[in-house]
């Protein structure tokens, strides 16, 4: 399955699933939260904007290995859904900062350059594909 396939798949799930689950590594044990993800929308990276203040950032520097849950939604049964494991950074780029700013921040931010915000990139490695029909789980290795 070429890039812009896998892209068109995850952006499916993203539509109408923009929260999930990321784990990031604390002394080699998983650690989950919410939150909010991006896509590039032609690429397979996803974005999610977070404080460099946090937890995930110090954790992400320590460890940039992370796994992220996508979908899943209505009764639970048969939704499609996504598993992504992969690598994250934090980006700084006003560009990226700006693309991904949306007006629900404000309650955590000043604004697309407060210096404390800052947005996750996370490439993944693999991605598992869930509840698509008959031809899945579906594992795409990147």
């Amino acid at each position: 399955m070429n890039e812009q396939k896998i892209a068109k798949k995850v952006n499916e799930v993203l539509e109408g699933n923009r929260v999930g689950t990321l784990a990031t590594v604390v002394n080699n044990k998983p650690h989950s939260r919410y939150m909010t993800f991006f896509s590039d929308e032609e690429g397979i990276a996803l974005y999610t904007p977070t404080n460099i203040n946090t937890h995930k950032a110090e954790e992400i520097e320590a460890n940039p290995n992370v796994h992220v849950l996508l979908g899943y939604s209505g009764e639970g049964y048969g939704d499609q859904y996504l598993e992504l494991s992969g690598t994250a950074v934090l980006r700084t780029g006003d560009q990226l900062k700006g693309r991904i700013w949306n007006d629900h921040m404000k309650e955590w931010f000043d604004g697309p350059n407060d210096p404390e915000y800052v947005v996750l990139e996370i490439t993944p490695n693999e991605i598992r594909f869930m509840n698509e029909g008959e031809e899945t789980p579906q594992t795409v290795q990147l």
